[in-house]
């Protein structure tokens, strides 16, 4: 089973501009997101998309593997298919958003653990346990509910559930951190647009409207995303343990 791992990175950004390039402990965000990948000893191959010259000349620079892709493309993941095309052979796609610097191999290998067992799924994604009552308060943190068998009910920005009653239920941090079968990742990017995808703006949610499942592999690693200045500044003291 060959693997692709495609890292879609933009130039644009409104709350962190030019945030791939930034440089964290020396270093820019995008070569710690491929090196870090590159530790997965399942990959096949490693690709950066980008619509921006700029990042690409720093790719090249690190050593990396890098597709231009169009900048009228509307999400990262139309970015990774567009590469996916390149890779018929390859019959799994990451997804790994540029902005998970700190990435552990361990949690790719998660990813796509189910695509080798029986019965595989379509897609899969990773989640883990809140750490407290207030990162599952923060709009900021998308919650996925799985069913009894691991896919997910539901993602939102949302508390979810509401607790009437106080019991343990499969509520979990999610992480933006995706695998497709590849025949279904070009499929994916063609579906159209739903309300809940776009109420949430979680574009995940529009496999589930049009009745596709997304498994839910749950890890207990964490790592720090970077979305905002706070977070860019607290990734200049992070200690990344692989």
């Amino acid at each position: 089973m060959g693997i692709l791992c495609v890292i879609p990175s933009r130039i644009a950004s409104t709350r962190l501009p030019r945030k791939p390039l930034l440089l964290i402990q020396g270093k820019p965000m995008i070569q710690w997101v491929y090196e870090n990948a590159s530790r997965c000893r399942m990959l096949d191959e490693l690709v950066v998309a980008t619509d921006s010259d700029e990042i690409a000349a720093v790719v090249r620079d690190f050593g990396g593997n890098v597709c231009l892709t169009d900048p009228e493309l509307p999400t990262g993941s139309d970015r990774v298919a567009t590469v996916a095309r390149d890779y018929p052979e390859h019959d799994v796609v990451i997804n790994l958003q540029g902005d998970e610097p700190f990435i552990r191999p361990r949690m790719l290998e998660q990813l796509v653990v189910p695509f080798v067992q029986e019965n595989p799924p379509l897609m899969t994604t990773v989640a883990y346990p809140f750490l407290n009552a207030e990162e599952f308060a923060d709009p900021g943190v998308v919650k996925v509910i799985t069913d009894t068998r691991g896919d997910a009910i539901y993602f939102s920005r949302a508390q979810i559930p509401y607790f009437r009653e106080q019991v343990n239920v499969p509520v979990y941090h999610h992480m933006g951190l995706y695998a497709f079968r590849r025949e279904f990742l070009l499929t994916y990017t063609t579906l159209e647009p739903t309300p809940l995808s776009l109420a949430e703006a979680l574009e995940q949610l529009r496999a589930m409207e049009h009745g596709y499942k997304i498994r839910v592999c749950l890890t207990t690693e964490r790592t720090l995303e970077i979305n905002t200045p706070e977070e860019y500044e607290a990734a200049q003291h992070f200690q990344y343990v692989e």
